[in-house]
């Protein structure tokens, strides 16, 4: 492709994740290349870090567009993005729209007065409100101020930051130095993550790395996850023999990583709404050679294997849907998008409810958010220990020794928050409660709420 058919490209680009505002930007980039096998790898390249480049500074490009008094669009933002953040003349940007075949049509003279005024300046401005500067929308800040104090900057900085990509060795087939010897042999810019035992991260410097042609991908030994996403689910603590379900298993992650930690058995149920998320993930269960997880569908109201399923499990992972807010870094485009907050945190509510009935006397249920809002994460534990006061909070240092049992425990207290700026994972929230009773039984009216257990909020996978 020419450079102004990858300028085009990322317009036509940003204009379809624009229209599809409830889908995440990395689906509608998967579906909009796909469509086009024509373009070759370095242009795919070219163009989605483009796309990615705009969405983490959307706010930053919309202040310099309204400074000078034009319309914030994906074409405006594309234009923007070219002086902004490439550093493009103005007559560099002008023969990059031609106006043939394939390049976009000629800029206008409104285009023209935003190059001119905006060539040769940073990004960043000394008279940028902080939240623009920060890229924080104001539904978020104040609670994200309340959790982090003096860091607060520092976290939304890191949230900016292009993420790694990390890898998680499937301990059914290899150890993880032999499979670090291995990327290293073949060119991978690799070493251990360091917090998860099982984890190996590239760097992206210079784009990222084609993991899932490596033979070690196709063969099943490595997956892609967040470091956070891999110590989320060995946190679990599923050990050979056990009786575990993955409540919102999503196209199956952690329940990988669980099957694992199992070595092959024992029962792990991994149980979703969504038909086509697990249809996914069956053939990542048949590529790592797992054989002891039963995808299950649930209804999203009342689901009878829900309620037959009470106080049988030794443990059980709830990875509730929530706002995403610890994944920016991954999803730039979400921060952007309309939240119902009360909704989203009544619907994580039934659901731990509802899903902590499920453990048996001494099990444990592992809570867990890729959000760093204290709405959606301790707020909701304590909830949910009010309602079943059975439930009681195991110290995260504890559960850490218990399930992971190398490395310092990276939380203190009766939680786990990570983050990109303290430990270079996605923003992950981790609670886990042991079971010290029966559950109590339902009050009158609350099987009505089963419809918690999936719900209609979003489901999510930080992978």
């Amino acid at each position: 492709m020419t450079p102004a058919a990858r300028v085009q490209a990322t317009i036509d680009l940003l204009t379809e994740i624009a229209d599809a505002s409830d889908r995440p930007a990395d689906g509608t980039i998967s579906k909009f290349l796909r469509a086009r096998r024509y373009i070759g790898s370095k242009d795919r390249a070219s163009i989605t870090g483009s796309v990615f480049a705009v969405l983490r500074h959307r706010a930053r490009l919309d202040w310099w567009l309204e400074a000078v008094d034009v319309e914030p669009a994906p074409r405006s933002r594309a234009i923007a993005a070219l002086t902004l953040l490439d550093g493009h003349s103005a007559d560099q940007v002008d023969a990059l729209f031609p106006g043939d075949q394939y390049g976009p049509k000629p800029l206008s003279p409104t285009e023209q007065r935003l190059i001119a005024a905006t060539a040769g300046r940073p990004i960043d401005d000394p008279e940028m409100p902080r939240p623009v500067a920060l890229e924080c929308p104001d539904w978020v800040a104040d609670s994200l101020r309340g959790v982090f104090g003096d860091d607060y900057e520092a976290e939304l900085a890191g949230l900016l930051q292009e993420a790694p990509v990390d890898l998680r060795v499937n301990t059914l087939k290899a150890a993880r130095q032999p499979v670090l010897d291995r990327l290293l042999k073949d060119g991978f810019a690799a070493a251990p993550t360091p917090l998860s035992p099982i984890g190996i991260r590239l760097t992206v410097d210079g784009g990222r790395p084609n993991v899932s042609g490596h033979p070690l991908f196709r063969d099943g030994v490595i997956e892609v996850q967040d470091e956070g996403s891999q110590l989320a689910a060995l946190l679990v603590g599923a050990r050979a023999g056990y009786q575990v379900v993955d409540i919102c298993a999503g196209a199956g992650g952690k329940s990988l990583a669980m099957a694992a930690a199992m070595g092959n058995k024992g029962r792990l149920v991994a149980a979703d709404i969504s038909k086509g998320r697990l249809l996914r993930s069956k053939e990542r269960l048949r590529r790592a050679g797992v054989d002891n997880v039963e995808p299950r569908q649930i209804e999203p109201e009342r689901d009878r294997w829900v309620r037959r399923s009470r106080g049988k499990y030794d443990r059980v992972l709830v990875d509730a849907p929530c706002t995403g807010t610890g994944a920016w870094r991954r999803n730039p485009d979400a921060r952007w998008r309309p939240v119902d907050l009360e909704r989203v945190v009544a619907r994580q509510t039934a659901i731990l409810g509802q899903a902590a009935r499920l453990a048996k006397p001494g099990g444990r249920v592992v809570y867990v958010t890729c959000s760093l809002l204290p709405e959606e994460n301790e707020q909701v534990v304590d909830a949910v220990k009010q309602h079943d006061p059975a439930l009681k909070a195991v110290p995260i240092e504890q559960a850490w020794d218990e399930a992971i049992g190398v490395g310092e425990c990276p939380g203190t207290g009766d939680v786990l928050r990570l983050t990109p700026h303290r430990h270079g994972t996605d923003g992950f929230f981790v609670a886990v409660l042991e079971r010290t009773a029966d559950a109590p039984e339902p009050e009158a009216g609350e099987d009505a709420a089963e419809e918690a257990v999936g719900g209609d909020v979003d489901s999510h996978e930080t992978v």
